[in-house]
């Protein structure tokens, strides 16, 4: 099997159900939750295993989730099978609860910084952000799964405390933002 395929080559390119522009905001959308699951390996590449296996582990299982959501969201025609689900959005709040534990009470806003595992994460929580952000496009203009936007915006804030939770493990301080008060209170 050849790798190209020359089909693309006018600019259009195939979805389950047709074919579309490459503009098109179904492939904006999943072609940002494609790049998300880019970061996520490069996050991977930057851990350490000895003490975040248990991240590691989440963050696998993370990608395969990712690539399920770029089939969704890939799906344009009358026959749609989805595979994100209500119970993956609650498994990830499940996730932030448990390593929200392990961080220091957030007080400030956090900048991206502290050890470059974190930073590798707040890219991903950015990348997500973005991702969320196509996903409600496409949602106003076409049909989609509308778990798959639930997940990616649960997924930012997975990233944000996983990304405090590999700082507050190898003891290096969040940087705050400091030039504004406090606006975290218990």
């Amino acid at each position: 099997m050849k790798i190209y395929t020359r089909t693309g080559d006018e600019g259009k390119t195939g979805v389950i159900g047709g074919r579309v522009h490459k503009d098109d905001i179904r492939v904006e959308a999943y072609g940002t939750v494609d790049e998300l699951n880019a970061w996520v390996g490069e996050a991977l590449l930057r851990m350490d295993p000895t003490s975040h296996s248990d991240l590691m582990q989440d963050l696998t299982e993370i990608q395969h989730q990712l690539f399920d959501a770029g089939g969704d969201l890939a799906q344009a025609g009358k026959q749609r099978h989805y595979k994100v689900t209500a119970e993956m959005v609650t498994q990830l709040e499940n996730l932030i609860d448990q390593y929200d534990q392990e961080c220091p009470p957030l007080e400030r806003f956090i900048l991206p910084g502290g050890s470059p595992s974190s930073v590798a994460l707040h890219l991903c929580r950015v990348v997500a952000r973005r991702a969320e952000r196509c996903v409600v496009t496409l949602s106003r203009e076409q049909e989609t799964n509308d778990e798959v936007r639930r997940y990616l915006n649960r997924l930012s804030d997975y990233f944000f405390t996983v990304a405090r939770t590999v700082n507050a493990r190898a003891q290096v301080p969040d940087v705050e933002y400091k030039r504004g008060g406090q606006v975290f209170k218990d």
